[in-house]
């Protein structure tokens, strides 16, 4: 029995390992990036590869911010929808 729909503990689940992978990924770009900069160009200093690191998880703890928190995206507009009270037909006795 699969249902269609997932219920909101799931969708946060979800959007947390989404949020985990993608922190990982970009603290290890932001790492391997620091360690390449220090080699080549700062005669093997540490803070090329902290600098890096604090950049690429900065910039994934950004993404998961936007992704739980939708209305922080520039230029995003949330519509509100009126609920219109609808007529019921009242049956004549």
């Amino acid at each position: 029995m699969a249902d269609s729909k997932t219920s909101s503990e799931n969708w946060v689940g979800r959007q947390f390992d989404r949020c985990l992978a993608d922190t990982l990924v970009k603290a290890g770009i932001g790492f391997s990036v620091g360690v390449v900069a220090s080699v080549v160009l700062f005669k093997r200093r540490q803070w090329p590869v902290t600098l890096a690191t604090g950049f690429g998880t900065g910039f994934a703890v950004n993404d998961c911010d936007r992704a739980f928190n939708p209305t922080r995206i520039p230029g995003t507009k949330i519509l509100v929808q009126e609920n219109k009270p609808t007529s019921v037909p009242v049956p004549s006795p």
